[in-house]
């Protein structure tokens, strides 16, 4: 993976938080780290005699966020959170609001806590492509751990105060200064430092080495596919009747959409979840597959949402049950979106999946969160208050 720092560049921002924003950007700027509105960062500052964790406001892109996206919590309230035993979704979300320094600020990352507890001036969190990948294999935890000996290793954990609360307990006894990141299975990686180009450079280092594992490990060439032909206007038809209004409709044909959607046992290999949890907001769980009869794949795909639904759910209201996406056997991937900007979207994210999916697969199988898990980042109201 390529550094993108740039020392004239950073010359120019003379702030702590200035400088974060800078570093920030440059984490935005590569997708292998981070897709529209993934991630997050932070730094601590000392504001009129007291610590300021600066951390990245929910709704907003690395790419282009500006100091104004960034979120200033008093530590102090952050630090007392993590040794709560129980903190609801509410309580986290006015709590910190209340602990803001800057009342028209954007509401916190749910990882605010988190980034309180470790203990260095910045810190960096990306859901990079190579180090999920990895983790996401049935043999991901061995391989992670050999490739990671110095980093803190967490087991997937619902993201939010639950995760920020067990880190506090795994790290009550713990040396920081022999740790050099965090990597949280199927979800993501956080690097940190007192130095901003540190973190940056540690965050770069690390998931090339991810990248390394993989080019010679998983290395994917595309079979040479000529699609079939299918009718996408009655697809789209279905859907839009399903969901209920208009939508706009985008085919993928790339050679990896041909490739993914050319394999052999399809249902199987394309419906296993996520790449990371917070996905599940735009894609759902699973695409819908398509092999032969159109109209009873899109039955069949909605008999068994609502089952997921009834399955888990407790006194949620169902979303929409109809699918954001379609694997179609022999002819490519076709996105639904109520508007092209959120299909664009919708396609980056799958793209980056299915690389994960064929590349997982090198590695023995591809595997994802269970499927109480994902219901939960589904129906998280944190999750869904970021598509709003």
């Amino acid at each position: 993976m390529k550094n993108l720092w740039n020392e004239e560049e950073a010359s120019n921002y003379n702030s702590d938080l200035a400088l974060r924003v800078y570093s920030s950007n440059l984490l935005g700027r590569s997708d292998e780290l981070v897709l529209h509105g993934g991630g997050n960062t932070s730094v601590k500052s000392m504001v009129d005699g007291e610590e300021i964790l600066y951390v990245k406001g929910s709704g907003w892109d690395l790419v282009s966020i500006k100091e104004e996206g960034f979120a200033p919590v008093k530590m102090s309230t952050l630090l007392e959170m993590a040794a709560l035993d129980e903190l609801s979704d509410t309580d986290m979300v006015s709590g910190q609001k209340a602990a803001m320094i800057d009342k028209s600020a954007p509401n916190p990352s749910v990882e605010a806590i988190l980034h309180a507890l470790i203990p260095f001036k910045v810190v960096d969190h990306t859901h990079a492509d190579a180090v999920v990948t990895i983790s996401n294999s049935v043999n991901g935890k061995d391989h992670i751990e050999k490739l990671f000996p110095n980093f803190l290793i967490v087991p997937y954990i619902m993201p939010g105060f639950i995760l920020a609360h067990e880190i506090y307990k795994m790290t009550r006894d713990f040396d920081w200064d022999r740790c050099e990141g965090i990597i949280l299975h199927n979800h993501g990686i956080f690097t940190f430092d007192d130095d901003a180009k540190k973190s940056y450079d540690k965050m770069i280092e690390a998931v090339s080495v991810a990248e390394e594992f993989l080019q010679q490990n998983a290395n994917i060439e595309f079979d040479k596919v000529e699609p079939r032909a299918f009718d996408v206007e009655k697809l789209k038809a279905l859907v839009k009747q399903e969901k209920g209004c208009e939508i706009v409709m985008k085919v993928n044909q790339t050679p990896l959409a041909l490739h993914y959607a050319s394999q052999d046992h399809l249902y199987m290999k394309a419906t296993r979840g996520v790449l990371t949890p917070e996905h599940i907001i735009r894609t759902k769980r699973i695409p819908l597959i398509v092999n032969e009869n159109l109209e009873e794949a899109v039955h069949q795909y909605i008999t068994e949402y609502k089952a997921y639904f009834k399955n888990f759910s407790s006194d949620e209201i169902m979303l929409n049950p109809a699918p954001n996406y379609a694997v179609i056997k022999n002819f490519g991937v076709v996105l639904f979106g109520k508007n092209e900007k959120e299909c664009n979207v919708l396609n980056d994210v799958v793209e980056h999946t299915m690389m994960a999916v064929l590349r997982a697969d090198k590695l023995g199988g591809y595997e994802s969160i269970s499927l109480k898990d994902s219901f939960e980042m589904e129906y998280w109201e944190l999750e869904q208050a970021k598509l709003k």
